[in-house]
């Protein structure tokens, strides 16, 4: 079986050739790349910020530049209704992601232990 540096010689090596094989000389079936997920961003949750209801929160999952981010972001609703995103909000790394549920879920049981919110069902 001849190799990538073998193959080129008395005659070009096509694309096809090189693919054909670098999976013979693998043993295994050529590659196949998944779809990124995050091709376009996921709305996880979203909830109004105000009583006017005119800003809500979003919190999103998407990319940039190929690196996946958890966002959360103020949007405020336009005179035609459209949700359109400011710059208040915060968007982290994915990793950071399990740092700021844990953060949350902390605030949340010390609000509950000082009284400012009620445990579901009061």
């Amino acid at each position: 079986m001849k190799n990538r540096a073998q193959l080129g010689r008395g005659r070009e090596a096509s694309c096809s050739d090189l693919d054909t094989h670098s999976d013979s000389l693998s043993g295994s079936a050529p590659a196949t790349h998944a779809p990124d997920p995050l091709a376009e961003p996921i709305e996880v949750a979203k909830f109004w910020k105000n009583r006017q209801r005119n800003e809500s929160v979003h919190v999103d999952l998407s990319s940039y530049e190929g690196h996946p981010l958890v966002n959360v972001r103020v949007y405020a609703t336009g005179s035609d209704g459209i949700d359109r995103p400011t710059t208040k909000g915060i968007a982290l790394g994915i990793r950071k992601l399990p740092e700021l549920a844990a953060g949350i879920t902390k605030a949340l049981a010390k609000a509950r232990e000082l009284g400012l919110i009620r445990e579901a069902g009061e």
